[in-house]
């Protein structure tokens, strides 16, 4: 085989680990999300993410990209919500 790595390692891919997984944003906690919004569009992010338990910068991503969500005088609306 070829030159080998610092601690005999020949692989540059990682090895299987155990342990939390990459990201937050499963199809359950998005769900969750959705819900809590629903319910009360006027909870902050931090709020939130104590309810569901996962970190405040994923509750952001999971509302504005998979949830399609933005900030409106501090509620939480579809982007696409038309003038009335």
């Amino acid at each position: 085989m070829g030159e080998t790595f610092s601690g005999e390692r020949e692989s540059v891919t990682d090895k299987e680990r155990s342990g939390r997984l990459a990201t937050s944003s499963t199809e359950e906690n998005i769900a969750k999300i959705c819900q809590i919004v629903r319910e009360n569009c006027w909870l902050t992010v931090t709020s939130i993410a104590e309810q569901v338990n996962i970190e405040r910068e994923t509750v952001r991503k999971i509302l504005t990209e998979d949830l399609d969500m933005r900030k409106v005088c501090a509620k939480m609306v579809p982007k696409e919500r038309t003038e009335e």
